[in-house]
């Protein structure tokens, strides 16, 4: 007879077994008919949507939100485009000024979408993508099945306390990590909903795994130049929330490769309705003090050719780190930014804050003097004339 404990570690180590939800469920392009909002029911419920409630209220109110009508609109068509329009005016958008690569669902149908991801995505195929797996978190109420999952399991986890021996504390444990593999399961099932939200939306599905792939060269590249080891992808920790990079980019590629070829990637018009404020996300970006992942992105970016905003942005990065040899780089790339463009303001102010601090002093006040003629009314107008004086 197998021994409890035994028992128990094997249901352990099942929790830890890679899953396959997306590359199932992906290979039907059409998608199931749209659920509809759910009301609290219970006591439990209705404390979790109130508290989803006051969350929203506060994102109306955050310093973080943008409020660009134009980017908003943009979103949201996109959106609208992707789950179809029924599914759509189910739920809010917001978009965070956060420079980091994520998305979250609420309950309640409030949807953050984060700067940091609209400036790592390359068109409205893996915009959609995105935003179809946030809409089926909402769709599928994870969100609840969640808390009715931790509840189980906190029951679970009580019992074990009257119980004494080797297995009181196995048990307890298998009941925190299936909390986290049910959570696993929940990102695949949302994967590949998305997925198929993509396919029926005539966009390119087979573009989504690039994402994940791009994800983990820029983590390799962030961990090289903070001399930490490089992440690993081809296992899951058993408290981990998410599968790993390389399990979804695996399985939605393998998802996509059963779907119809072809479908619009609208990479044009998703660069368009970026372009106002890519120069701020970039900035934002650069705050991050990562430059080894920061130059990865930049280089990601530049794919289609070096622009003078790419080019300045990447002078800023090595300009702040402030090395001797960083600065000669940003100077160099300042002057290639102005190639492009003798009028781009902030190169010319970059180049002269290079050079000042390379101790070329005239040259340097030179460049500053020409960006206060291009640019009159800049912020730190003031504090550029102290420093040319």
């Amino acid at each position: 007879m197998m021994r409890p404990v035994t028992r128990a570690a094997l249901a352990l180590a099942a929790l830890c077994l890679p899953l396959d939800a997306v590359a199932a469920g992906a290979a039907e392009l059409t998608v199931p008919p749209f659920a509809h909002a759910y009301e609290p029911r219970t006591a439990a419920e209705r404390g979790l949507w109130m508290q989803a409630d006051e969350d929203e209220r506060q994102l109306r109110d955050s310093r973080l939100l943008v409020e660009d009508a134009a980017l908003n609109a943009y979103l949201r068509h996109v959106l609208c485009r992707t789950v179809g329009e029924e599914r759509c005016h189910a739920v809010r958008l917001y978009l965070l000024r956060v420079p980091a690569m994520n998305a979250t669902t609420a309950p309640n149908g409030a949807i953050t979408v984060w700067s940091g991801l609209l400036l790592r995505l390359r068109d409205e195929a893996e915009l959609g993508a995105v935003l179809g797996h946030e809409f089926a978190h909402f769709e599928q109420r994870h969100t609840l099945a969640g808390q009715r999952r931790r509840l189980g399991n906190s029951d679970l986890g009580a019992w074990a306390t009257l119980l004494t021996g080797t297995a009181a504390p196995l048990i307890r444990l298998i009941a925190t990590a299936d909390i986290y593999s049910f959570s696993r399961a929940q990102e695949s099932e949302a994967d590949s909903l998305g997925l198929r939200f993509v396919a029926a939306a005539g966009y390119d599905a087979r573009r989504v795994a690039d994402v994940w792939s791009r994800q983990m060269d820029e983590a390799d590249a962030t961990a090289a130049g903070r001399k930490q080891r490089s992440h690993r992808y081809d296992g899951v920790h058993l408290l981990a929330t998410h599968p790993t990079d390389l399990q979804r980019m695996t399985a939605l590629r393998t998802a996509a490769a059963s779907l119809p070829g072809g479908g619009a990637t609208e990479a044009a018009a998703y660069a368009a309705a970026l372009r106002p404020w890519r120069a701020a996300f970039l900035a934002d970006q650069i705050k991050l003090n990562d430059l080894r992942g920061t130059d990865y992105l930049l280089g990601q970016l530049a794919q289609g050719g070096w622009t003078e905003d790419l080019l300045f942005a990447r002078g800023e990065l090595y300009r702040q780190r402030g090395n001797p040899r960083d600065l000669v780089v940003a100077a160099d790339l300042y002057r290639q930014a102005l190639v492009l463009d003798q009028r781009h303001a902030e190169s010319h102010r970059g180049l002269g804050l290079a050079l000042l601090r390379g101790g070329e002093t005239e040259a340097g006040r030179a460049e500053l003097r020409r960006y206060l003629e291009l640019a009159p009314d800049a912020a730190d107008a003031a504090m550029v004339r102290a420093l040319i004086s």
